[in-house]
């Protein structure tokens, strides 16, 4: 896939068919930009699972924090990434492990890593890179 331009009601279609979304890098911190997008997703109606194992075993907004996607005890629609980019190939690699699969790997604005995107892609999983699903829902007006 093309990841330097993403059509509209494909990124519309992932956001709306998405319920329960892994968030990888949460922060308790209100300042971090993965704190605002966590609540800005809950308070969407999603069903949010921060990642972080620093915070393990704590809440964020409300959440219990889990170290890694596997420790997460139900399916998962998407990954959203808030890791630096070299980070994204061993975290394909735990997505890919996942039994099931979560169908989207989202990473973040600056998040982006073309072979590891072209691996989940090889098992069936979306990629969208560099965007914000927070940007996207409102300016997609998704309901």
């Amino acid at each position: 896939m093309n990841h330097d331009a993403y059509e509209d009601d494909h990124i519309a279609r992932i956001l709306s068919e998405t319920k329960t979304i892994a968030l990888v890098g949460a922060s308790p911190n209100p300042a971090r930009p993965s704190y605002r997008v966590m609540e800005f997703l809950l308070s969407a109606g999603y069903r949010v699972f921060p990642i972080n194992p620093g915070h393990e075993g704590k809440e964020i907004l409300g959440q219990h924090v889990f170290a890694k996607l596997a420790d997460i005890p139900v399916s998962i629609d998407m990954v959203d990434v808030f890791r630096a980019a070299e980070n994204l190939p061993s975290l394909v690699d735990e997505v890919i492990l996942l039994t099931p699969r979560p169908k989207v790997v989202w990473g973040q604005l600056g998040v982006r890593h073309d072979d590891a995107a072209a691996k989940a892609e090889a098992y069936g999983i979306d990629v969208i890179m560099d965007r914000c699903p927070a940007i996207e829902h409102p300016r997609l007006k998704i309901s």
